[in-house]
């Protein structure tokens, strides 16, 4: 299946959007899937750092590891699943419009399954990230512009 794919203009610069979306702090003020996330090393993020990410989908809660994989300020970054049954792939772009004034963020999200995950990813987490992704992308837009 094709990766879940999704952009949004904000009225920032390309270096504010990727400071705050690589910033795992914010990461569940503009997820709505997103419980808590942080490094596991303490640092900023980094190639090769790990995160602990907690998602919520309905009423159950799923902690994950994370790994950066790229990582090129202030253009992109991606982020690949360590462990469990289904491990998330995301991979983000930052375009400059306006000569930098605005900023163009593309997200690709795509699964990997394993075990259980394969019946898990068709079922429930593509749909819902179909419906999820464009709202966070909104809710980000919203948070840096005002």
């Amino acid at each position: 299946m094709d990766a879940i794919r999704a952009s949004v203009d904000i009225a920032r610069s390309p270096a504010e959007v990727y400071g705050y979306l690589t910033d795992p702090a914010h990461l569940p003020e503009w997820q709505h899937s997103a419980v808590r996330a942080r490094p596991l090393d303490g640092a900023p993020l980094h190639l090769g750092s790990k995160l602990a990410v907690t998602r919520r989908i309905g009423r159950r809660r799923f902690p994950m590891t994370m790994q950066v994989t790229e990582f090129d300020p202030p253009r992109s970054w991606r982020l690949h699943g360590l462990d469990g049954p289904v491990r998330g792939d995301v991979r983000g772009t930052i375009e400059p419009l306006d000569g930098g004034r605005r900023s163009r963020v593309t997200l690709n999200l795509d699964f990997e399954a394993h075990g259980i995950g394969r019946a898990l990813v068709p079922l429930v987490l593509r749909p819902y990230a179909r419906r999820e992704l464009p709202r966070n992308e909104e809710k980000l837009r919203h948070l840096l512009e005002h």
